[in-house]
């Protein structure tokens, strides 16, 4: 069965690293194919070369690279970009998932993957960054910035985020002291509801809980209702 391409936006361009030649080759027809621009590299310091060259629009990243790996380069880039990682591994344990959140990805995917699901996972990440639209939020005391992924809770010094938290935020703050459910979170953040996002998703409130709360063991800005999802408390 072919796969259909023809809703991909163009122009896009993807950056692939990951040190099979084989595979990277076969992503790298495949976006092609699907009507995105593509850029490649082998390893983390020419990933890391040929990001600050090209500015790609998404990342690619093996996990396995040898180093630095996929989750340092992740890191690395997050530095001073807030571009869309992937990450890609033959892994797919719960701790793997954690060092990914924890290193700035947003999407993880485990090899092997069909094309048809490969573009289908690049295509939504693609989206949700686009439906994250300029501009700031606030409600009460808190000023979240769409365009610089930042949170400012009062008059404290604005907290940087990644894509996946702003996402997460974004629907959290236009629902200030109610409860978001953890589905209705889910697929807004991931377009899906499967038990890998579960898992991501607390990960992803831990992470959040670290950045907004003096005791994250004991929330009080990010709170979660038992059995039923979370919300944020801005006064």
């Amino acid at each position: 069965m072919s796969v259909d391409f023809s809703s991909s936006p163009a122009q896009l361009k993807v950056l692939i690293a990951d040190d099979d030649a084989d595979l990277r080759a076969l992503i790298g027809f495949t976006l092609h194919q699907a009507g995105f621009d593509v850029c490649t590299a082998s390893d983390g310091p020419s990933a890391l070369e040929t990001f600050a060259a090209q500015r790609p629009d998404l990342v690619l990243l093996d996990v396995n690279m040898p180093p630095p790996n996929g989750l340092e380069v992740c890191s690395t880039i997050r530095t001073s970009s807030t571009v869309p990682i992937m990450m890609l591994s033959v892994r797919d344990q719960e701790d793997d998932l954690v060092a990914a959140i924890d290193a700035g990805a947003d999407d993880y995917v485990r090899k092997p993957f069909s094309p048809r699901a490969l573009i289908a996972r690049v295509r939504a990440l693609v989206r949700r960054g686009a439906s994250l639209s300029p501009g700031t939020i606030e409600t009460g005391n808190v000023h979240l910035d769409l365009d610089r992924h930042t949170l400012r809770i009062g008059t404290a010094s604005p907290l940087s985020l990644t894509p996946l938290e702003t996402k997460a935020l974004q629907l959290l703050v236009t629902s200030p002291g109610r409860t978001v459910t953890a589905e209705r979170l889910l697929n807004h953040v991931w377009g899906r509801a499967t038990s890998r996002e579960r898992r991501t998703l607390k990960q992803l409130i831990y992470r959040l809980r670290k950045k907004l709360e003096d005791d994250p063991a004991s929330p009080r800005v990010l709170q979660t209702t038992p059995g039923a999802g979370y919300k944020l408390v801005t006064e």
